[in-house]
């Protein structure tokens, strides 16, 4: 039977054009929300003119870092961290639904080749290839709309500008959503600060195996926080 001896070492979990899209990406999100409550007149902060700039180019901008951060996943093999696997998934599940409320501990550790816990990577994953697939899609077409470029849009069969706005709107509060869940859950189990520490400097505390730890230890040293 193979050595499962393993060690918790800190080491560099998120590279830094993963911290800076995720900032980015939450920034401009926060900016979205807030001009698209302004368009749908649920407050009066800025004018209507000016959140619809706004919401205009930060949409692009994100747009454009979304593109980078899919080509960024594929070359540098990071999607698979987003491949939601069984193992563990019911216990991960019943910790968020119960365990966490009864003081109980997380049953997942990061590990070297998964740094989502199941749960995670299947939200994650939903995310990324149907939330904001919606957004964009329906986002575009309101652009096109916008631009006086409507009738492009009749091969798709999305001349309903109804159908579009509920398309958007919808996926805006999915987002909306996942957000509120997302920062809810960094104040639960360990202190605020802990979970998102690593988010800031990259570093997590990570299972190795002998195995993975020598090879870090020989090919990416730069990677261990007391190398």
């Amino acid at each position: 039977m193979p050595d499962t001896t393993t060690h918790t070492v800190k080491i560099q979990v998120f590279k830094r054009f993963e911290r800076l899209w995720h900032w980015s990406q939450m920034a401009l999100i926060f900016t979205l929300v807030f001009t698209g409550f302004k368009v749908h007149g649920t407050h009066d902060l800025i004018s209507f003119e000016t959140a619809v700039t706004l919401h205009t180019w930060a949409a692009i901008i994100l747009l454009i870092i979304w593109v980078f951060a899919i080509f960024w996943l594929f070359t540098t093999g990071q999607w698979k961290h987003y491949i939601p696997t069984g193992e563990n998934f019911i216990k991960v599940a019943r910790f968020y639904a119960f365990g966490i409320f009864q003081g109980e501990h997380h049953p997942y550790k990061k590990t070297y080749r998964r740094k989502h816990n199941p749960l995670q990577a299947l939200t994650y994953l939903l995310v990324k290839i149907v939330i904001f697939p919606a957004i964009w899609i329906s986002g575009i077409a309101y652009l096109l709309i916008s631009f006086g470029l409507g009738n492009l849009l009749d091969g798709f069969g999305m001349e309903c500008i109804e159908c579009i706005a509920f398309i958007h709107t919808a996926a805006a509060i999915a987002i909306v959503v996942f957000v509120i869940a997302h920062v809810y859950l960094l104040t639960t189990g360990h202190s605020f600060t802990e979970h998102v520490r690593p988010m800031i400097t990259g570093y997590d505390d990570v299972e190795l195996t002998d195995e993975e730890l020598a090879f870090l230890k020989a090919d990416e040293p730069e990677l261990l926080k007391d190398s």
